[in-house]
This record gives C-alpha cells, sequence and structure tokens, in this order.
C-alpha cells in the first residue's frame, strides 16, 4: 500500500493537471476584438512558466521578468509589474547567467582545481534563485494567473443557481480568483520544487565531476530542454504544457535520486565555504558520511552515520528522506581503505559481485586531513589515494619525481 500511494497521488496530481489542458482547446466568445484564449489556457501558459523557472531559477525568473516589462507599454502598466520585471532585477540575472555560461565554455580548457570553486558558487546560486523562485514569483505568477483566469471565464463565469421561488443568484459577477489562488499555490509550489530538485541535480553532478567537457554537456542538455519548453509555449501552449506535464512526471520518478544528490552537494557547498575542516572534530563513534554504492536495496549517497559495535562490527544508521524512521544496515569489513581525495574523501571497501575494491561511503570535505584519524577511529587498515590525487601522485612517478621512481633507481636491474 505504501508503494501504491505516491503513484496515486501522482496520478490526482496529472488529473488536476490535464483537465485544464483539455479545457484550454475551447475558445471563450469575446465580442469585436475576436476570440480569447480560456481560462484552461491561460493555467497551461502557468505551467510552462512554473516549469521553466523550476528548471534553471535564474534565467527563468529573469526572461519572465524581461517578457513582462517588454510587454508593458505605459509607465501605469509597468509600475503594477512585479518585483522581478524590474530591469534592474532581470538585468542583473542575465549578467550572471552570461557570467555562468562563459564559465562553462572555458571550463574544459580550465584545470578541475581552478574551475571547482566557481561550481560552488554556481551551486550555491542556484540554490538561492530556488528558493526565492519558491517563496516570491512561483506564488506571484499563480495569482496573477488566476485573475485572468476568473475575469476571461472560469468554471463559475455565467453560472445561474436555481433557488426556486427566490429567483436567480448570479454567480459570474463573484470574484473566485482568490479561491484559485489558494487550490493553486500550493500545487504549483509542489511542482516547482519537484522539478527543481532534479534540476539541481545536474549542478551536483557538475561539482562530483572533475571533466570541464562533461559539465558543459550537462549545462547544455539542461538548457536544451528548457529552450525546447519555452519555445514549443510560444507556438502552442497546450504543447507546452503537455511537455512540462511529462517533464514533472519524470523528475517525480527521480525525485528520491535528485534528493540524496540535493543533500550530497548542500554539504558539499557549506564545507567548501565555511572551511568546515580547519574546526571539525572527528567523534568516537557516529560520524556522519554518505552511502557510496547500493547496499543491502539503501540507494547510493543515502546520508547516514557510521556505528562501531565493541566487537568490530560496523553498522550504517540513517533515516529516508531525512526525517522518517531510523533504518539500519550492516556494513561488510572486507578491503576497508580510507581513500584521500582533493575535494572529498572516501572510504573503499570489496564489492563481492565484481570481485574488485569500489567506493563505500563518500566523506563530505570536513573529512579532508583527517583521513588517518578516520581509518584509525575504526580500525581500516591504512589510506590510499584516490581521484585527482591519485592521477597527480601517478603523473609525478612517470615523470621521475614519485617516491615509486626513487625505488626504482635504488633496485638493482
Amino acid at each position: 500500500m505504501k508503494r501504491i500511494a505516491p503513484l496515486v497521488a501522482l496520478l490526482c496530481v496529472l488529473s488536476v493537471m490535464a483537465l485544464p489542458l483539455w479545457a484550454a482547446t475551447e475558445k471563450k466568445s469575446a465580442g469585436k476584438d475576436g476570440e480569447v484564449p480560456s481560462a484552461g489556457l491561460e493555467l497551461a501558459k502557468t505551467a510552462t512558466q512554473i516549469t521553466g523557472v523550476a528548471i534553471s531559477p535564474l534565467l527563468g525568473v529573469s526572461a519572465i521578468g524581461a517578457y513582462q516589462w517588454w510587454g508593458a507599454h505605459t509607465d501605469a502598466e509597468k509600475a503594477a509589474l512585479p518585483w522581478f520585471a524590474n530591469p534592474l532585477v532581470w538585468g542583473c540575472g542575465f549578467l550572471l547567467v552570461g557570467g555562468c555560461a562563459a564559465k562553462d565554455a572555458f571550463g574544459a580548457a580550465v584545470p578541475p582545481g581552478l574551475k571547482k570553486p566557481l561550481d560552488v558558487m554556481e551551486t550555491v546560486e542556484n540554490k538561492v534563485s530556488g528558493l526565492v523562485a519558491t517563496g516570491a514569483v512561483v506564488p506571484v505568477l499563480v495569482s496573477a494567473a488566476s485573475k485572468i483566469m476568473a475575469a476571461r471565464g472560469t468554471p463559475t463565469a455565467g453560472l445561474e443557481l436555481h433557488l426556486g421561488p427566490l429567483a436567480l443568484v448570479h454567480l459570474g459577477a463573484m470574484d473566485f480568483s482568490w479561491l484559485l489562488t489558494i487550490l493553486m499555490v500550493p500545487l504549483a509550489i509542489a511542482v516547482h520544487v519537484v522539478v527543481w530538485i532534479a534540476s539541481h541535480a545536474i549542478n551536483v553532478l557538475i561539482l562530483l565531476s572533475p571533466w570541464g567537457a562533461v559539465d558543459a554537456a550537462l549545462k547544455a542538455t539542461r538548457t536544451a530542454v528548457l529552450g525546447l519548453v519555452t519555445g514549443l509555449a510560444f507556438i502552442d501552449p497546450v504543447v507546452g504544457a503537455t511537455l512540462s506535464v511529462a517533464i514533472i512526471v519524470l523528475a517525480y520518478f527521480l525525485s528520491g535520486w535528485a534528493f540524496r544528490l540535493t543533500v550530497f552537494g548542500s554539504l558539499f557547498c557549506w564545507d567548501f565555504f565555511t572551511g568546515r575542516r580547519k574546526r571539525f572534530a572527528l567523534l568516537a563513534d557516529g560520524n556522519k558520511l554518505f552511502l557510496g554504492r547500493k547496499l543491502e536495496g539503501v540507494p547510493v549517497r543515502t546520508y547516514g552515520r557510521l556505528y562501531q559495535a565493541k566487537d568490530g562490527a560496523l553498522t550504517f544508521k540513517f533515516r529516508p528522506w531525512l526525517v522518517l524512521a531510523e533504518r539500519e544496515i550492516p556494513v561488510p569489513r572486507d578491503g576497508l581503505v580510507v581513500g584521500r581525495g582533493v575535494f572529498y574523501s572516501e572510504v573503499l571497501g570489496h564489492n563481492p559481485q565484481r570481485d574488485r575494491n569500489e567506493t563505500l561511503f563518500l566523506l563530505p570535505p570536513r573529512y579532508l586531513g583527517h583521513e588517518e584519524l578516520f581509518a584509525r577511529t575504526y580500525h581500516i587498515n591504512g589510506t590510499c589515494e584516490v581521484g585527482l590525487r591519485r592521477a597527480w601522485s601517478w603523473l609525478k612517478e612517470a615523470l621521475g619525481f614519485g617516491p615509486g621512481a626513487a625505488s626504482a633507481t635504488a633496485t638493482p636491474a
């Protein structure tokens, strides 16, 4: 039943969104001015805007603000625009987006050690703009759409209620925009958060990737999806909204994976900007870390604590979605070794399925410089170098500057 409940909730949400999209195909007569879009069509446009903002908050909010400002022809109309339609706001937004694009364009030629701090800053910007869009932009868009829908033809427009001898009560003159806003805002925020979490995972993947070319490809894919949604919305709002619904469904099924990745990225950025490793003190037991591979059915990058029993047995305890009931799984000790990295370290362990040592735990950046103590705390035999640190050691040895070259020289041929 617990597994079916999320699917039922998703079907209910999709049903609520599908009805206005179906109604959007109808038109309402407007006299001499011809035809105006129906209320459903306006909702379709709003759904597309919310999805676009969720995919790239800063770019989406700046584009919508610039579009609204350009469409306002009089000073009175411009004065009535929301705060993000101010040229100073969307102008600064476009400048930041352009700076990020330039960073990605030249990222393939920049060493990872120089580009990674900029990636961290962009990840923080995406978090901040996503939070601002959730609390200050999405409700404004929904409120404006509700007023337009109520004016153009809500399901209550022109409706007459027969009360027998009490004659007719005309409900068409009543303003139900406030009710639409109350009903739509929670749903719009939920949709925005789900899509934003899935999109934000791209920023975290860029943090984890040591190759600038991969970073550029990830960012280009997200920009292409945003461009496709925007382009289809201009051609046909219903088609654009249909694509938005497909993106929402995909984001829903990726939400668990994306949430875990977002938590990892948030902790990564916090440790990086606050210099957490300089004031970090390792606990005697129950240190926080991330699962590095699927173990006992628990997915990758699950956040939890590592405990050690008196007999040396290791246990990983965690809370699904950080708030649900605590669970625990045993951790095998086969082949455990602590790997020292440049940006974050790892705990390697033997994978019996592939018969080789692979990442078992991911240590947040606060553990940098504490790998030896971590190994002694959990009775792990030794440390090694991984990632860029391992590649640098290999390069030094290949050029004859590492310890391997020295030992080779001392050993007779």
